[in-house]
């Protein structure tokens, strides 16, 4: 499976969902279940694996209001590139590999829901409200639709 391949297809229809005008860096890192728990642990004070955890690098006070960066450009931007700094993705593959297999579907499409739903939480969108989660599930739905990312299941391919 071309890992790189997906998270670019994914990061750009997110990034275009959302309406963000700029050029963006991030990183995305691909690890296991035991180095997603060292890094909840120290992270998030949670002794368990999970499949990704997003560290953005920009606090919006709107979700996916991207205007509160020009205020600060030094901060916000790479010098030497000028690109948007986003923030950090880490995916566990083991358990995207788990999570496939619990809901029928391809690890292809599982990657890329971990990575639109993290490229969710870096342009500022949260799900801790009933109305936050519905939201972002219908947005990732509608990022992964798009791009052919679709819920099939494996019996379907």
């Amino acid at each position: 499976m071309n890992y790189e391949k997906i998270a670019q297809e994914v990061v750009e229809a997110s990034l275009e969902y959302v309406g963000c005008p700029y050029e963006c860096e991030l990183n995305i890192l691909l690890t296991d279940n035991a180095g997603i728990q060292e890094t909840n642990q120290r992270m998030r004070g949670i002794d368990a694996p999970t499949d990704v955890l997003s560290f953005p690098a920009i606090e919006f006070e709107t979700a996916g209001d991207f205007s509160i960066v020009e205020e600060s450009e030094a901060e916000y931007f790479n010098a030497d590139t000028g690109e948007l700094l986003l923030g950090d993705i880490l995916i566990s593959l083991e358990k995207a590999e788990e999570q496939a297999q619990l809901y029928g579907h391809s690890l292809q499409r599982e990657f890329a829901f971990l990575i639109a739903h993290s490229m969710l939480h870096l342009s500022g969108y949260d799900h801790m409200e009933e109305e936050e989660r519905i939201r972002m599930e219908q947005m990732q739905e509608e990022i992964l639709t798009g791009i052919g990312y679709v819920r099939e299941t494996v019996e379907d391919r």
